[in-house]
């Protein structure tokens, strides 16, 4: 049995946010990120500390939509480093922050 499965129907879809530290702070997303999951990670990232850098780690990241595009184009407008963006994200955060 597939425990990425329930019912034998749905796929159960999930972001993980893993949190590392060593001079920097990393959020390595992983999974599909949602909107709901947009206001948890706006959370963490005010919980750090001023003028430690903070970096959002996208490589296992499957799946974003328009919203999830604005957060991550706003937190490059606050300083936060996107890293190992799939090509079509890093296009659409690009064109996202050229429209301002």
């Amino acid at each position: 049995m597939n425990n990425a499965f329930t019912g034998g129907s749905k796929r159960i879809e999930v972001l993980k946010i893993q949190r590392l530290v060593n001079g920097q702070t990393v959020f390595a997303l992983s999974g599909r990120m949602k909107k709901e999951h947009i206001v948890e990670l706006e959370k963490l990232l005010e919980a750090e500390s001023a003028g430690r850098p903070v970096m959002l780690d996208l490589k296992d990241l499957t799946l974003a939509g328009q919203n999830e595009i604005d957060f991550f184009a706003q937190c490059e407008e606050r300083g936060v480093k996107l890293t190992n963006c799939a090509p079509y994200i890093r296009e659409w955060v690009t064109r996202q922050r050229q429209k301002k």
